[in-house]
């Protein structure tokens, strides 16, 4: 399940992330983009992962469509999580040309936030 939290900045979706990432995750998400920046803006994600359990098929191909459908808007996700395979996958993430990925520890939420505003 996906909530949006409270963001420091503006131009930043603040994201946390527990259990199963699902369909509905993935409009909210999108849904929350288009009213805030439209389909033009750029912006960021803040997600701070506490346990992920999986994503299920309608998630999956969701989360790809909004995905695709927001591809030149975003720019940076900071990805704050104590869990060894986010990183993993944020490595495999960060190769996607045009967006930067960087994981950071759950004692350094400051750092994922000064991050993005660079």
């Amino acid at each position: 399940m996906f909530q949006i939290i409270p963001s420091r900045d503006s131009s930043v979706i603040a994201l946390e992330v527990k259990g199963e990432a699902t369909g509905a995750d993935a409009k909210v998400v999108d849904q929350f983009a288009e009213e805030h920046y439209g389909q033009n803006d750029k912006f960021s994600v803040f997600a701070v992962i506490h346990e992920m359990k999986g994503v299920t098929l309608e998630g999956l191909l969701k989360g790809m469509k909004t995905d695709a459908k927001r591809w030149n808007q975003f720019r940076k996700f900071a990805v704050v999580s104590d869990k060894n395979w986010i990183e993993t996958s944020a490595k495999a993430a960060a190769v996607l040309p045009g967006i930067e990925v960087k994981v950071f520890e759950k004692n350094q939420t400051d750092e994922a936030w000064d991050w993005l505003k660079k």
